[in-house]
């Protein structure tokens, strides 16, 4: 390991895989909680197909984050995929 690559180390404590992967998280979870909003709007306005779709679109993001925290996990501990 060269000097260089020991000093972006000790200066980025995660690796760009791992902040890759945090930010999707992130993302998914805040369209997740939306969903929610997204839902209620649309119950509201006595739309049941829209209810419908953004609960399936809540449900596939929902699975997504699932997916990407194994990554994310495994990532963490090797390293890569």
């Amino acid at each position: 390991m060269t000097q260089t690559t020991e000093n972006r180390q000790s200066q980025n404590p995660i690796s760009n895989l791992e902040y890759d992967f945090l930010t999707v998280l992130h993302n998914k979870g805040q369209a997740i909680k939306a969903y929610d909003t997204y839902i209620q709007d649309a119950q509201q306005a006595g739309s049941q197909p829209c209810v419908e779709l953004f609960q399936k679109l809540r449900q596939s993001d929902i699975e997504q984050a699932q997916e990407i925290r194994r990554h994310l996990q495994e990532v963490m501990q090797k390293g890569k995929m």
